[in-house]
């Protein structure tokens, strides 16, 4: 084989920094343009290895929801408020973009009518970004895509999870044969062997259950389960501190469903439930989580059509980016 010219030699990890950079609001307006995440460059997932480390993909799927639908258009939405977001956060310091190549990696192709089709599809689309180590931020689309997301990414070996949300969304089944739908993915990714439920924490759960069984089976699995009323009374120092005890130094996959927030501050979700988190205190809640290693998240159940004031995707493009700073770290130090 003949030697690479200079023009054909590696791109550099400063050179794919520099080149992988949101479109900044101080030289063109943040309404204008094709909207991404984040304002990030689209590139096709195929040509992403070697190229970026993290990669924001949207999966416009709500056909496992039991409750209000529109989750499906959630990616869409998200994308239009993330474009409001900058290129450093203030509280941390956090400069995600300066820390690690970020690109838009467009949707999964879901089949809308078909759950179980679509988890293939979501499967096959994360396996290759797995293998070439691309850390995935995903927007939903119900509860149930990070279902086959984790099998794409503990396919090698079962993960930790931090779980923040107003569910358990480890039932059994729903209309007594539905075993695919957004109130199972956990119980099915601990069954497949690619979550490890000693490993898995569930933070902010609250409101009325249509079985104890939800819950008792997370805990004889050895799940630990903090509760909104356990989270209030011990603060969110001490939640930080027990999340990052449980899933430890391994791989871990943190999952944020957008009804963790109280719906006065996310009314546009599927299930909502009364009593939960300020945006303020998720903030603050994911802060307390840097450092950990994080292969992928996911932030669900937005669904604007239910919300005519934007608030919940404007919510769900906050809690991503405050996300992205998490794994951007994260991604610096694996350097």
């Amino acid at each position: 084989m003949a030697n690479r010219g200079a023009d054909e030699r590696a791109e550099t990890r400063a050179e794919r920094l520099a080149r992988f950079q949101p479109a900044s609001g101080m030289v063109t307006p943040r309404f204008s343009g094709l909207a991404s995440f984040m304002r990030l460059p689209v590139l096709d997932p195929a040509e992403a290895a070697d190229q970026v480390e993290i990669g924001l993909i949207g999966i416009p799927f709500d056909g496992a929801t039991t409750g209000r639908p529109g989750a499906r258009l959630g990616p869409r939405a998200v994308r239009e408020a993330s474009t409001g977001t900058r290129a450093l956060n203030h509280a941390t310091g956090v400069a995600p973009y300066a820390l690690a190549p970020c690109a838009d990696l467009g949707d999964v192709p879901v089949n809308p009518v078909d759950a179980a089709e679509t988890a293939r599809r979501i499967e096959a689309f994360y396996r290759p970004l797995a293998e070439a180590g691309i850390v995935p931020l995903t927007v939903g689309g119900d509860h149930f895509i990070t279902y086959p997301v984790l099998r794409a990414l503990g396919a090698a070996r079962p993960l930790g999870l931090i779980h923040i949300d107003a569910h358990s969304d480890t039932d059994d089944a729903q209309y007594g044969v539905s075993r695919l739908t957004h109130g199972t993915p956990f119980r099915r990714a601990i069954e497949a062997g690619v979550l490890d439920p000693r490993r898995c924490i569930q933070i902010g759960l609250r409101g009325s259950m249509d079985a104890a069984d939800e819950r008792d089976w997370a805990l004889s699995q050895g799940m630990r389960i903090l509760a909104m009323e356990e989270v209030c009374a011990r603060g969110l120092p001490e939640v930080a501190a027990e999340a990052r005890a449980v899933v430890g130094e391994g791989p871990t996959y943190l999952s944020f469903d957008i009804d963790a927030l109280d719906p006065a501050f996310a009314p546009g979700t599927g299930t909502p439930e009364i009593g939960g988190f300020t945006t303020r205190e998720a903030l603050h809640l994911l802060r307390g989580l840097r450092g950990l290693d994080l292969v992928g998240a996911d932030v669900v159940e937005v669904a604007p059509s239910l919300d005519p004031a934007g608030i919940t995707a404007l919510a769900g493009a906050g809690i991503a980016f405050e996300i992205l700073c998490l794994l951007a770290e994260r991604a610096a130090a694996r350097v």
